[in-house]
């Protein structure tokens, strides 16, 4: 939804009817995960991608009728039949996709205020009924507790609940998911499925140490969908001239900023100073954090003298397996920004639960099923 923002914004603005195509279940191997959106304008106008291509021009089809009076439905690709020219995914899975209508200008206003708000970076989470004892589309916006009211109904109050409290918990670890209730939100019933869509705020990616790796791994950040913050103490070098896609540069003792800034369970940290003064301070603080990952650059003789030197100062063994140090994944990085691409590996390889080997090697499916490694 992030990529196409702008481009839904403006069209809810300027009241041009649209059909919003989201997948909402995956089987096996697919290209896209829950969440991905293509939307298909009054006009025949598409923007975004389900699929990478495999499906789009059918549901281009489904959109437009739609658009033209059908009723929201949800709509399943498979595996592709090369024979019988089927529509379907060559990777051999499987997708459920959400097609649904906003043509109206009371819809138009409903879909326009949610993007607003994931403009903003407002947590906020949009549930529809897919299928079961209640009207499919329907829909349910809920905010945290105290940000907001909720908006819309997904049929009867018993269920507006139930949906309300898992959203919110969703929402809090960032997840999206397909949860089945009661048609009254009766709990281990199967009568009502709803897809739960969670818009939670960028995680955070922060670089310690104003060098160039940094500069390069700042960029592979901001591109990798993360708020990047840089810190460093040093004035002349953490300046917004050498890290111009950082969203901040924070001039700072780097324990001392981390200490006083949010981290979360989707927090990145990546220390580049590989300087004792600046590191140990640093990554005690850090060791405390819930970060999901802590990288750290350095030598192997660096590494082995900083954990001497974490231990003397009350690490234990436990807290310092959390440290990916050498930083990054083997791939005979040698510039800026080939270590950058070996430090993003390594984060999306901690995140998914990759092997880190290349595919040509391994057997079975290419995409890991679930979600981040320990955490869904």
């Amino acid at each position: 939804m992030r990529d196409i923002l702008p481009d839904l914004r403006a069209r809810c603005a300027d009241g041009v009817p649209l059909a919003l195509a989201t997948v909402v279940a995956v089987h096996g191997s697919a290209p896209r995960d829950p969440g991905a959106v293509m939307a298909v304008d009054a006009a025949g106008a598409v923007v975004g991608s389900v699929s990478g291509g495999c499906v789009e021009g059918d549901l281009f089809e489904v959109a437009r009728e739609i658009l033209a009076g059908s009723g929201p439905r949800v709509v399943a690709y498979g595996i592709s039949d090369d024979e019988a020219f089927g529509v379907g995914l060559t990777c051999g899975g499987t997708i459920e996709v959400l097609v649904r209508g906003y043509v109206s200008a009371a819809e138009l206003a409903e879909l326009g205020a949610l993007l607003d708000l994931i403009a903003a970076d407002r947590p906020v989470a949009e549930t529809t009924v897919l299928s079961g004892a209640a009207e499919t589309g329907t829909r349910l916006v809920v905010r945290p507790s105290g940000a907001g009211p909720t908006t819309g109904t997904l049929g009867s109050e018993g269920l507006d609940a139930a949906v309300t409290d898992d959203a919110r918990g969703l929402l809090a670890r960032g997840h999206t998911a397909t949860q089945w209730y009661g048609a009254h939100g009766q709990r281990r019933m199967q009568e009502v499925a709803v897809f739960i869509r969670t818009y939670a705020p960028p995680p955070r990616m922060l670089v310690f140490g104003a060098i160039d790796h940094a500069a390069a791994t700042a960029r592979i950040g901001s591109f990798l969908g993360y708020r990047v913050t840089v810190c460093d103490a040093r004035p002349a070098f953490a300046t917004r001239e050498r890290f111009p896609t950082a969203d901040e540069v924070v001039r700072a003792w780097p324990h001392t900023y981390l200490e006083s800034t949010d981290v979360d369970a989707r927090t990145v940290i990546c220390v580049l100073t590989h300087d004792p003064k600046f590191d140990v301070p640093l990554l005690l603080a850090a060791l405390r954090t819930p970060a999901a990952y802590i990288g750290v650059m350095g030598s192997r003789r660096t590494h082995h003298d900083r954990l001497d030197r974490l231990r003397e100062a009350g690490a234990d063994e436990a807290a310092l397996a959390r440290l990916a140090s050498p930083v990054g994944l083997d791939l005979g990085a040698r510039t800026p920004e080939e270590t950058a691409v070996s430090i993003a590996a390594e984060i999306i390889q901690h995140r998914w639960g990759g092997t880190g080997r290349p595919l040509g090697e391994l057997t079975g499916a290419i995409h890991h099923p679930g979600g981040p490694a320990g955490a869904r």
